[in-house]
């Protein structure tokens, strides 16, 4: 059975692909270094379109009021522009309602595309382009050590890592937070109200790395302009050892947290990376791998949400688990020593 995996890697080749929704403008070039937060690509779309009945409007047929219209497709139109004029003495008009681009005539009728948004992509990692996609983004890769975690807030930054988490499953206040810490990432543990991420915002940080949030926070960690990222998930939860032990081992280091939303379809999944010099490039991560004896693994549900083990047997047939299910389970042996039978569906791969 194919394991989902969790990269928590002390060295490792990144690379990642960085691309717009939509067709826009490439800003890199093939073996250009770029920082996290430079933009890679741009491109612009229109939130709306208006359509405009011309025809109607003058009380005319289409094939009598294209002859009419006085805008082709491309223009650019303010808002109040005419578009098209009737006849007689005191003929009708027909105005541009707001301003957009023109972007059909025929018919008798006009579609204007109108509010546009403009969006920048930025490069969420430090390190080389190794790839462009035309029109898109490009593949950029670098080497250091990658954290992964369950939930990200969509923002990226950068900066030296300190940690406040004196044990894994430490509580932040905003107490904690002084001017020390303003323009660092900061690792803490668990966050259980609001002033403590105001505080934050307030110095400011480059980001928080939070084992748990309470679910009442979302919404505020939303609207926060720096990532946040929680490694193991909402509640009261402590920081799993694997994660705890690699982020405290490099503080004072330079850290990329990109917050990204996971996404279970592209792999997309929020991260800190912590680049380091290397000679030669390390073996990238393997995306995917099968349960087996001897791998280290993560609980993804509650009782021991969290918690780290190492997998001593799989159990290649369906096993009545002490629910009374059956299912595809595991023999783990925890952290703490104890020996658990674990359905396979609870866990992932540490790797």
């Amino acid at each position: 059975m194919l394991a989902p995996v969790l990269h928590i890697l002390p060295l490792t080749t990144i690379a990642r692909e960085r691309v717009l929704p939509i067709n826009g403008q490439v800003n890199v070039r093939l073996n250009q270094k770029v920082s996290p937060t430079d933009v890679i690509a741009e491109t612009s779309w229109a939130r709306e379109h208006v359509l405009l009945d011309v025809g109607r409007a003058l009380g005319l047929p289409p094939n009598v009021a294209d002859r009419l219209i006085r805008c082709k497709v491309g223009d650019g139109v303010p808002a109040g522009a005419v578009l098209a004029t009737g006849r007689g003495v005191m003929p009708k008009m027909v105005k541009a309602p707001r301003a957009g681009k023109v972007v059909v005539v025929g018919g008798g009728q006009v579609l204007i595309e109108v509010g546009e948004t403009h969006m920048e992509l930025r490069a969420g990692i430090p390190g080389s382009v190794v790839r462009v996609i035309p029109e898109r983004g490009a593949v950029i890769q670098t080497a250091g050590a990658l954290v992964q975690g369950v939930w990200g807030n969509g923002r990226v930054g950068t900066g030296i890592m300190v940690n406040l988490a004196d044990k894994p499953n430490s509580v932040l206040t905003a107490g904690r937070l002084d001017v020390s810490l303003r323009g660092m990432v900061i690792i803490a543990s668990q966050c259980r109200d609001a002033d403590t991420l105001q505080a934050a915002a307030d110095l400011p940080v480059r980001g928080l790395i939070l084992s748990s949030l309470f679910p009442a926070l979302l919404p505020l960690a939303r609207e926060m302009r720096y990532p946040i990222l929680l490694t193991d998930g909402f509640g009261s939860l402590p920081m799993n050892s694997a994660a705890y032990r690699l982020l405290t081992t490099n503080v004072k280091r330079e850290a990329t947290l990109n917050a990204e939303k996971f996404d279970r379809y592209s792999g997309a999944r929020p991260e800190v990376i912590i680049p380091l010099p290397v000679s030669s490039a390390p073996a990238p991560p393997q995306d995917k791998v099968e349960f087996a004896a001897g791998q280290t693994v993560r609980l993804r549900r509650q009782p021991a949400s969290g918690m780290i083990g190492t997998i001593t047997a799989v159990h290649t047939e369906l096993t009545m688990l002490p629910s009374g299910l059956r299912a595809l389970a595991a023999d783990v042996k925890l952290e703490n020593g104890e020996q658990a039978l674990i359905p396979l569906i609870n866990l992932e791969v540490v790797g």
